[in-house]
């Protein structure tokens, strides 16, 4: 599997998110073959919706799957736990993150139920929500809760 490419993706959604006026959170579900099978990015601005994380977009615009056990998800930030839920809830087996040192999110109790996850500690990714948090603090502050 090419992390490197799966994670461009989620950062190409990020970046869409970020000029639709949204949280740059980009996310991508990924097939056996490393085939892309959803994308999708932080949604909860433009739509008024606070379960549209990107995560769960990536997963939605994937359809349905008869089993997701063989599917690979990455994102440019570490799953909150609503999204690292959904990928227990579904079974998929390798999450690759861009960062967690802004938030550290399920990653730690995901890989105590046993799924894979490659931290790449993207510095990339680091900038960009870094950069919409210094300018947004509140909404960042409203997606996750606080």
């Amino acid at each position: 599997m090419d992390y490197s490419h799966m994670l461009d993706i989620a950062v190409q959604e990020a970046r869409a998110g970020l000029r639709e006026g949204g949280i740059p959170i980009g996310s991508a579900l990924f097939d056996a073959s490393g085939a892309v099978v959803g994308t999708g990015h932080n949604q909860r601005v433009q739509r008024a919706d606070p379960s549209a994380h990107a995560e769960v977009e990536a997963f939605r615009n994937a359809g349905r799957r008869r089993s997701y056990r063989d599917t690979t998800i990455s994102t440019t930030l570490a799953p909150c736990w609503l999204c690292s839920g959904l990928i227990r809830q579904f079974g998929i087996s390798t999450v690759v993150v861009g960062e967690s040192r802004t938030f550290r999110g399920g990653i730690d109790w995901l890989r105590e139920c046993g799924v894979h996850v490659i931290d790449c500690e993207s510095d990339e990714c680091i900038a960009l929500l870094r950069s919409f948090i210094a300018e947004q603090p509140e909404t960042w502050g409203e997606d996750i809760g606080e």
